[in-house]
């Protein structure tokens, strides 16, 4: 990308608000924030000359704004939800030693952050909690907390451990309870907006809760190299986000192959 031509777009506004809008775009894209339609212009014009393709700038741009641009998720109010899921971020390597393929990692201080989230949201009220278990660990540990369905790893029969990625833990939510109901989805800050696309994809309605702040300090001891800085977490977060996409797109496009 050129990045002469964007500046040089940023400038010309006016030129670029005579362009016209996707019609379907992400929820993003909805927002009436001057910032954010101004943003949409710029994007639009510099992909579209870049491409030399007005057409094709209009399918991709909405979908490079939503994934690099919008790290908010949708909220609900905490009377709407009638049930929590909760998403681990990052671990530590065990700290007795041993084989890490078949010792558990340790939740790690992030996780005790997630899980002090959700007993905060359980002040306003007391919703069975489906939570990934490195936050369950810690609603048992810490606060001796009750309708907690913690999400294990799979274990083999040799021992070995398989951890579940997001999707695997929102599919292990919708085996256990189903999808009926609205579900209060607590994540890390840079992950729970994923969390809450994936636990939709997965057939449930989610929300993040209204009126909390999801943890968002970097535990740079982690277990997942990925999170241990944010810098490298928001590319491997936006390389999973368009992982999904291309994958609805293709789908989509060829539902036959």
């Amino acid at each position: 990308m050129d990045r002469r031509r964007f500046f040089t777009a940023a400038a010309a506004t006016t030129a670029a608000a005579s362009l016209p809008l996707l019609a379907a775009e992400p929820a993003f894209a909805d927002s009436t924030d001057a910032q954010t339609k101004k943003l949409t212009r710029l994007m639009l014009d510099a992909l579209s000359r870049e491409l030399d393709d007005h057409a094709t700038a209009r399918v991709v741009q909405p979908h490079l704004q939503d994934v690099g641009f919008n790290w908010h998720p949708p909220v609900t109010a905490v009377a709407n939800i009638d049930y929590i899921v909760a998403y681990a971020f990052g671990n530590r390597a065990p700290a007795g030693g041993g084989d890490p393929a078949k010792v558990l990692y340790e939740p790690g201080p992030v996780n005790e952050a997630l899980a002090d989230t959700i007993a905060a949201v359980r002040k306003q009220k007391t919703a069975p909690v489906f939570a990934q278990w490195e936050i369950a660990r810690f609603l048992k540990s810490k606060y001796s907390m009750t309708q907690v369905i913690s999400i294990e790893p799979v274990i083999a029969p040799d021992g070995t451990i398989t951890y579940l990625s997001t999707d695997g833990v929102a599919a292990q939510v919708v085996a256990q309870r189903g999808t009926g109901g609205t579900a209060g989805v607590v994540g890390f800050r840079d992950h729970v907006k994923r969390c809450v696309q994936t636990t939709r994809d997965r057939g449930m309605t989610a929300f993040a809760p209204a009126g909390f702040d999801m943890p968002g300090t970097y535990d740079l001891q982690s277990g997942q190299p990925w999170t241990r800085r944010r810098d490298l977490y928001l590319l491997h977060d936006m390389y999973a986000q368009m992982a999904v996409l291309r994958g609805k797109m293709i789908a989509e496009a060829y539902p036959n192959g």
